[in-house]
């Protein structure tokens, strides 16, 4: 029986070199092991000791989800110290009277928070930091289960922020029956052993803790933990490294559908999905599961379930994951229940339900309908100069939620209270009922119903988002009308003057409060027709660019007027996706796009798809040996024969440990080849060689005008390329995100990259510019970056178009491998690799 969470720490320490954390810093993946989670805890639970932090002091968490956060946790926990966590998107001003309150004595970060006025700790570096500490066990103070272990702080709109206290008692009341209910299944979940999981919820909320730290271990559990929030590339990771479980808010679940519906729409209308989808409702899941095989081999066989909390669930939602076969599993709670209140059974799910209340703990509803929850997992009280009590004189606190519950206890989550409208009639209108009849309307993208305040008292106004530019919004309301009682029936509505409606980091709810406020000043003709069609991209551009542009005309382009390069474009790109939840691809936005186009798919919710080639076949078993044994065999004397290369400064290799990323100047057609003859053996197996997308995607996809003769060698090139030569596509003007993304990938299967910077090759002999995206590839990946020079007689070989060379008349030179600290602009990075391959 656990009566601290520190056990959770001894625990790491005995499964050993098991993989416990998987997160992404740029574009590689880093692992952690349970081991390395426990003796980094240990370590900065030393280095606590040693700056004067001890039992009750206070510590800032503010960073990204990383391992480093999580054994920070738990060093916190052996010495006593109590964390504070802060979302990452959280105001300054709100941290700092956070501050006021705490008093911490040190700030756990990844950015700059300078004007808080207390010591910081990077959280990037935090390993470094600690190094110098023994990673020996540190027992731990004399902690009791009623000890504080964090105080989580869940509104950031009121001038006094509101702190939750939680003890080990809290979480302990949660995670222990359910390390009770596992032990049951445990010998089963060797079969799939290790479970992977997709955390896609903050550390800095109590779910998150729950679902990224904790119970991943009570499975031996791998957790994968992402920000991105993007659809495709959610999928993409669930396939790519064989997810079981993604744990996420619904808002997020119902992004995934609706990229589903979308892609099926595209097809064929989506109607034969839609009748496949309707026939599933009445089946068994084993067989929806074959029907819908497809679906599950685009997020990989291993995976099975959502877990979701921290906001309602559509019933539809739940109904179409259902549908497919895939399992749904929801739980209910709030940071003063420790997250969790009541949670779904994952092999007896009743739908609808949120779940029966954990074991130990009680729920029931007051007059009004209001769900009431008791139990050792509420909170102890709000921090005020110490603990301010939250509970009634019985144990119960209000949750502010309204619910229902059948006759075997599973309870039905039914609003929140202080969202019901009263109408002037006296009639309750709760607006999820509302929502849930609006967006099942396909002109409807998504809507928020909001009370207005009328000439005959508060009524309901529906705000709505269209799914597409002139959808008929009158008509889907009409239709949502006839599911509604008389009473419910929408009268008012408005359309949203945005591309989504404004939300909460963590947890993604739509910020009513905000809503009502512009929906009010819409109805009452303050904001004009002309700024209800702001653009929308705007916003998001003068923050890249650190310009207010909000003046500037849609047919403005990104290059010409807004001056943003490719560098530029990609920022901004990855900017849009993250605040509008949407997939963009960068090879559809050139330099001539406007701002008016881009702003059409974010309205419309259009995604654009790259169709250039990123073969990851070719990386994986046998194809590697296959190829490697070819190339040995055949091309490798060929290309001797033809040309054997001088190589110097080879020893710059020798104690390098792989991957790196490898750069040269650019003078043929066959630089690659001739590089990858002359690196050492042990380099030359595993390079992966980028080459320009557009060709590479002519080979691919050959155009239907040409012959099938000329297609066939086109594709037989690609194929060739891929598995002798491990090309990949670079493309020239845009698509580049892709290309690092799968460089990236190729680095954590522990293959090298080569890259020409130049982008295309010389014209006189001089090497040219490097375009700027060498200095963001360079950043992301993190690894050593080792500088080739191709010289020699080469370029006269090219003029002269000679095909034999004799030995020694082409030139390899490599340099020294240079690797840079995080910080570094990109820019800057770019101009370093050029001066140092030009100057080998």
């Amino acid at each position: 029986m656990r009566e601290t969470l520190i056990t959770f720490l001894d625990d790491c320490k005995n499964r050993g070199d098991e993989t416990a954390v998987v997160r992404w810093r740029g574009l590689r993946a880093s692992r952690w092991s349970y081991a390395r989670l426990a003796a980094s805890a240990f370590q900065f639970a030393r280095e606590l000791e040693s700056r004067g932090i001890t039992h009750g002091d206070r510590v800032l968490f503010w960073g990204e989800n990383s391992p480093e956060w999580i054994a920070a946790f738990y060093g916190c926990l052996l010495r006593g110290v109590v964390a504070v966590p802060l979302d990452l998107k959280c105001a300054s001003d709100f941290a700092a009277r956070v501050q006021d309150q705490v008093s911490a004595k040190l700030l756990l970060t990844d950015q700059s928070h300078a004007n808080l006025n207390l010591p910081i700790l990077n959280l990037n570096t935090l390993t470094d930091t600690v190094s110098r500490h023994s990673e020996e066990r540190v027992e731990a103070q004399q902690i009791k289960a009623d000890d504080l272990i964090e105080i989580v702080f869940t509104s950031g709109t009121t001038a006094t922020p509101k702190g939750v206290c939680l003890t080990h008692r809290n979480l302990l009341a949660n995670l222990t029956p359910i390390e009770t209910e596992f032990s049951r299944y445990a010998r089963w979940e060797r079969l799939v052993h290790p479970l992977r999981i997709l955390c896609l919820l903050p550390l800095s909320h109590v779910f998150g803790q729950m679902m990224g730290i904790f119970i991943p271990q009570i499975f031996g559990a791998e957790v994968y933990l992402r920000e991105s929030y993007k659809p495709a590339e959610v999928i993409d990771i669930a396939r790519e490294h064989r997810i079981n479980v993604i744990v996420t808010v619904p808002r997020v679940i119902e992004t995934l559908r609706d990229k589903l519906v979308r892609d099926y729409e595209e097809k064929d209308g989506g109607a034969s999905f839609t009748k496949r989808l309707e026939k599933a409702e009445r089946r068994h899941f084993t067989r929806n599961w074959w029907t819908f095989r497809s679906i599950h081999r685009r997020f990989g066989l291993r995976f099975w379930a959502f877990v979701t909390g921290g906001a309602t669930l559509e019933a539809e939602a739940e109904s179409f994951w259902r549908r497919l076969g895939f399992a749904v599993i929801q739980g209910y709670g709030m940071t003063e229940t420790a997250s969790v209140a009541s949670i779904s059974h994952p092999f007896r799910l009743v739908r609808g339900s949120i779940g029966k209340p954990i074991a130990g703990q009680e729920v029931k509803l007051s007059e009004n309908g209001e769900i009431l929850v008791r139990g050792e997992n509420v909170s102890p009280g709000y921090w005020s100069d110490g603990i301010k009590p939250l509970t009634d004189e019985y144990g119960w606190i209000r949750t502010g939620d309204l619910g229902e519950v059948d006759a075997q206890g599973d309870i039905y989550f039914r609003g929140r209270s202080k969202d019901t409208i009263v109408t002037a009639a006296g009639m309750k209108i709760y607006p999820e009922d509302l929502e849930a009849a609006l967006n099942q309307q396909p002109e409807i993208y998504e809507s928020a119903v909001v009370p207005l305040d009328g000439p005959k008292g508060v009524e309901a106004l529906a705000v709505l988002i269209p799914g597409s530019s002139g959808a008929d919004l009158e008509a889907a309301v009409a239709r949502a009308n006839e599911s509604l009682a008389e009473f419910q029936r929408i009268r008012h509505w408005i359309t949203w003057p945005e591309s989504d409606f404004p939300r909460t980091t963590g947890t993604r709810k739509v910020i009513k409060p905000l809503v009502t406020q512009t929906a009010t000043r819409i109805v009452s003709k303050t904001v004009t027709p002309r700024d209800s069609e702001r653009s929308v991209i705007l916003p998001v551009v003068s923050q890249v660019i650190g310009t207010n542009v909000s003046g500037i005309d849609p047919s403005a382009t990104l290059a010409d007027d807004l001056k943003l390069d490719s560098l530029g474009r990609v920022e901004l790109l990855s900017a849009l996706e993250d605040r509008y939840q949407v997939e963009l691809d960068e090879a559809a936005i050139t330099a001539t796009t406007t701002v008016g186009e881009i702003d059409q798919m974010l309205r419309e919710k259009k995604v654009v798809t790259s169709t250039y080639p990123y073969p990851r076949w070719a990386l994986r078993f046998p194809i590697p040996l296959i190829g490697t044994i070819f190339y040995h065999l055949f091309l490798l004397p060929l290309t001797w024969l033809m040309c054997k290369v001088q190589v110097r400064g080879a020893e710059h290799l020798r104690g390098l440990d792989g991957p790196v990323l490898f750069i040269s100047n650019h003078i043929t057609d066959v630089d690659a080849a001739l590089i990858k003859s002359a690196l050492p053996a042990r380099w030359r197996s595993k390079l992966a060689i980028a080459m320009s997308g557009e060709i590479l995607r002519e080979w691919r996809y050959p155009s239907e005008k040409f012959g099938w003769f000329y297609r066939l060698r086109m594709k037989t090139q690609y194929v060739l390329g891929a598995m002798l030569f491990n090309i990949f596509a670079l493309p020239k003007q845009s698509g580049f995100r892709n290309s690092f993304a799968f460089a990236g990938e190729a680095m954590d299967r522990g293959w090298n990259v080569l890259v020409f910077p130049e982008g295309e090759e010389t014209k006189d002999g001089q090497m040219q510019l490097f375009m700027q995206g060498i200095g963001l590839l360079t950043a992301e990946l993190n690894v050593p970056v080792v500088p080739i020079k191709l010289g020699g007689e080469l370029f006269n070989v090219k003029q002269r178009r000679q095909f034999f060379v004799g030995p020694g008349k082409v030139t390899m030179t490599i340099g020294a491998p240079v690797k840079f600290t995080s910080g570094e602009t990109a820019g800057a990075i770019t101009r370093e690799l050029q001066t140092r391959v030009d100057q080998i």
